[in-house]
């Protein structure tokens, strides 16, 4: 038996076929607008539409994840084994028949196999950074770009983050894996975000910003919560966690209500279930959301500081704006998730605003450097940005 008639590789190819004339467009939009810049430039054009686009994946992704299609097509990489749902379309008639709310629905499929689709055109994007990263290292002066090693390590992220999306169907939305997807996603924006500041960077020396040790250090103090806090976060909407406290600020009508923290942080484990395969206890999930919550609490104090002392910098005005609004945001679209019974639009909000402050505070960390750092370095701006 040959390996064609053990495995059908026509979905995944499709998919990837796909991939590839949708990423067309964009491709074709950076090259029509920077026509007459130079190579570098329209690496850092494309660099930043990717950005763009990986946080519309991250956006469309959370909305998947909310209206439960992620399991809109059982499979993987195609959907029952085709490359869209209409040619599953009687596979997924007698699913949706057989449970009319169930996980598989045509409007499911189509939203998980969109999904699919805008994941692969970023994959795509990203591999022809890395492609023409390496091809203009070898025929300009290195000045003129940044190591190609920075996209290299972007496109082997995004085959990982593939895979975790593999997993998450595989293994039914297992808590674990889906969380990690999420983060995984996040990752892609930090690095796509660091790769457009030292283009920017190399373009303009001026760029990299002088600040004292004590806001460097505050900055990646307030990364590292973040990160913290989205994990938390991710945790609560992948075991559905939400509605475990309705009201705000006690939960359940007390400061402290009961809650299983052994349960709720058991990582490895089945969605609903415990690692032994009982029924997850309400308590669990308090503890989950009561979580979250109280670090919420931490976060908001140390990115509120942050804000307030990036206003002091005048180059760093804008994105202390930024982090202002969108911890304003934050605030209210996680309080609405509690209060109004976890509405779609919140939801969906609340995972773009985590990334959009994933994004700010990554921008923010690497466009600055601590005077110390910035009196002992060179100011040449090919030493900036390798």
């Amino acid at each position: 038996m040959n390996a064609a008639a053990l495995y059908d590789l026509s979905p995944v190819i499709w998919l990837m076929l796909t991939g590839v004339v949708l990423a067309l467009g964009p491709l074709a939009w950076v090259w029509l607008r920077n026509r007459q810049a130079t190579r570098a430039s329209r690496l850092q054009a494309l660099t930043v539409l990717t950005l763009f686009l990986t946080f519309d994946l991250v956006l469309f992704g959370a909305f998947t994840r909310l209206t439960d299609s992620g399991l809109g097509c059982p499979d993987w990489p195609g959907c029952y084994g085709n490359a869209s749902p209409v040619g599953a379309h009687a596979e997924i008639s007698a699913a949706q028949q057989a449970m009319p709310t169930g996980p598989v629905t045509h409007g499911k499929a189509w939203v998980e196999m969109i999904h699919r689709y805008l994941a692969t055109t970023v994959g795509v994007l990203i591999l022809v950074l890395a492609v023409v990263s390496w091809l203009d290292r070898r025929r300009q002066d290195r000045r003129t770009g940044i190591s190609p090693w920075w996209p290299t390590l972007t496109l082997l992220w995004v085959c990982v983050q593939g895979a975790f999306g593999a997993l998450t169907v595989t293994m039914k939305l297992f808590p674990a894996i889906v969380t990690l997807h999420l983060l995984g996603g996040l990752l892609l924006l930090a690095l796509l975000c660091v790769q457009a500041v030292r283009y920017a960077q190399r373009h303009n020396a001026s760029s990299v910003v002088a600040v004292s040790p004590v806001l460097r250090r505050l900055l990646g103090l307030g990364l590292v919560l973040l990160w913290l806090q989205v994990a938390l976060g991710g945790w609560v909407s992948t075991n559905y966690a939400v509605l475990a406290c309705t009201e705000f600020p006690a939960c359940q009508a007390n400061w402290w209500p009961e809650m299983n923290f052994a349960q709720g942080f058991e990582l490895w484990r089945e969605l609903g279930l415990t690692g032994d395969g009982q029924h997850i206890s309400f308590a669990a999930l308090t503890a989950i959301h009561y979580v979250h919550r109280l670090m919420a609490y931490l976060v908001i104090a140390v990115l509120a500081i942050l804000a307030w002392r990036l206003r002091a910098e005048p180059a760093l005005r804008r994105p202390a704006n930024w982090l202002a609004t969108l911890l304003l945001l934050q605030f209210l679209t996680g309080l609405s998730n509690v209060v109004l019974d976890w509405p779609l639009l919140a939801a969906v909000l609340h995972t773009g605003g985590a990334a959009a402050l994933v994004v700010v505070l990554t921008w923010s960390l690497a466009t600055t450097r601590s005077s110390r750092q910035a009196a002992a370095a060179s100011p040449s701006v090919s030493s900036i940005a390798a």
